[in-house]
């Protein structure tokens, strides 16, 4: 059965040249789905931004003041229906909307736990997110690759 068990020690069995290969392999699958879903985004974003033509939407969309396309139709779509009791329907609208389920107590709780986990942070590396930190992560970055480097030529 597959578990973490059976795969814990896989990279660090693995020589230099082969993570770097993976991970070469792993970049470039990455890139590829992050365009796949940039171009998905492009495509919806120019469908629903297309002028519609259609006898029932055009003079409600245009009495209101609205572009008659495709994305004015579909959010007026989703206010009737909530407006006839489709719950489902509210939920969208209402989220759309900026408005949300979440109270402001959650908001606040929300807040609280983002200042802990900062203060924790705070409290175990003894310094927060400043200049100061963000050059330590360098130096740090800096000798990883050049230990990285060193194991290369050895």
């Amino acid at each position: 059965m597959a578990n973490y068990e059976n795969i814990k020690d896989a990279n660090s069995n693995r020589t230099p040249s082969e993570r770097r290969e993976l991970a070469k392999y792993a970049g470039m699958a990455s890139g590829k789905a992050r365009r796949k879903k940039a171009n998905f985004n492009k495509t919806l974003n120019k469908l629903l931004t297309t002028e519609i033509d259609n006898e029932e939407w055009e003079p409600v969309l245009e009495s209101l003041g609205l572009e008659c396309t495709l994305e004015s139709a579909m959010l007026l779509a989703q206010i009737k229906e909530a407006m006839n009791g489709n719950t489902k329907a509210a939920y969208f609208v209402a989220q759309y909307a900026g408005q949300s389920d979440k109270t402001d107590v959650d908001h606040e709780e929300q807040r609280s736990k983002v200042e802990l986990n900062r203060a924790k942070k705070n409290n175990i590396t003894g310094e927060n997110e400043t200049d100061e930190a963000l050059q330590k992560l360098d130096e740090i970055l800096k000798g990883v690759y050049e230990n990285a480097v060193k194991q290369e030529t050895e």
